[in-house]
């Protein structure tokens, strides 16, 4: 009958299950979810039956990922290995996981991410990077991570971000930055501005704390006043080129924020239409720009002035010199004229 036969393949189900299920791990048929925590693994396990969604391997001794090492579990959704002694991760570990959506590698010993590590993989949401030695992410890693909503990056070695790489991440809802080595000098001008548009846009974010100079130790990025960064003006152009960068990024989410009031569906109609003040050092950087606008225009009316002079001093010394030579022309004339005056009085009188 139909029953029988629904009861038979739920038998087999279970059977496939049973018989996939490393000895060390717990596997729920149900819920297709393998739990291997606290195992003293020091591999990956294998026989992992293919329909997995779910691998908790947290707690355990895994040293490595090497290449292609969840081959047997394509559709996992979420796969939690912190808490191991992972210190080196091929580039086509995760290869073959185009599902994956929430990784961890928390509390582990990596020092670096290759940039083609999450290149097959789109759907990522959730990425815990804490707790480790890296020096940072490489930007290329920007374009698999823009379906991002959660990234942490707090407790490693981190001094600097590339802006590119934060940028791609325009789904982002909650960064951690704790407990990095900050450098913050004229390279880390653009990882500001870009925290204050994120912070303007919603996004939550805990702490950016100065490790170097000596000047700043322990002093939130946040809250360093432009003033400081002033002298990179004299040196590089990287305050320039982020402030410009910057304004053209509010620019956008100006544009993008009054597209979203005019759907009639959206939640802003019933927000206060007053717009949001802008933060105190925004502003700062916005009169630095302004103010070197000014002062560039000023240079180039001068330019212009001096141009001005010059072509009328010029048209001015050729009228001058074609009336001089004129004026020459016409004495040398009547010069003539007088000395033929001069000759024709002797004939005449010797003629009386």
């Amino acid at each position: 009958s139909k029953g029988d036969l629904v009861l038979l393949c739920a038998l087999l189900s279970l059977l496939s299950w049973s018989h996939a299920c490393p000895k060390e791990c717990s596997c729920n048929s149900n819920t297709k979810v393998v739990d291997c925590r606290g195992q003293g693994l020091y591999d990956i396990p294998r026989r992992l039956h293919p329909d997995t969604q779910e691998l908790y391997l947290q707690d355990n001794r895994i040293r490595g990922l090497g290449s292609m090492a969840f081959r047997e579990i394509p559709l996992v959704r979420i796969l939690d290995l912190s808490n191991n002694s992972i210190t080196s991760v091929s580039p086509t570990a995760l290869l073959g996981l185009r599902t994956l959506q929430r990784l961890s590698l928390a509390y582990n010993s990596i020092r670096e991410l290759d940039k083609r590590l999450l290149g097959p993989i789109r759907s990522l949401s959730h990425l815990d990077l804490s707790h480790n030695s890296l020096w940072g992410l490489p930007g290329a890693m920007g374009d698999s991570l823009r379906n991002l909503s959660q990234l942490g990056l707090s407790h490693n070695r981190i001094a600097r971000l590339d802006r590119s790489l934060l940028e791609a991440m325009t789904r982002l809802d909650s960064l951690t930055l704790r407990g990095n080595p900050w450098r913050c000098d004229c390279q880390l001008i653009g990882l500001k501005l870009w925290l204050e548009t994120y912070l303007f846009k919603g996004g939550v974010v805990d702490q950016v704390l100065c490790s170097q100079p000596e000047e700043m130790r322990d002093k939130d990025l946040q809250k360093v006043p432009y003033q400081l960064f002033h002298a990179c003006m004299t040196t590089s152009y990287h305050y320039l080129f982020a402030n410009i960068h910057h304004l053209e990024s509010e620019r956008l989410l100006r544009g993008h924020t009054h597209g979203n009031h005019a759907h009639p569906s959206s939640h802003a109609l019933h927000c206060e239409t007053k717009q949001k003040q802008r933060p105190v050092n925004l502003r700062h950087a916005i009169a630095t720009v302004i103010i070197t606008g000014v002062v560039c225009g000023i240079v180039c009316l001068m330019m212009l002035a001096a141009a001005v002079y010059g072509c009328a001093y010029a048209a001015i010394m050729a009228k001058y010199q074609r009336e001089l030579k004129k004026n020459e022309e016409l004495a040398a004339v009547q010069g003539a004229d007088h000395g033929t005056a001069d000759e024709k009085e002797p004939l005449e009188n010797a003629i009386a």
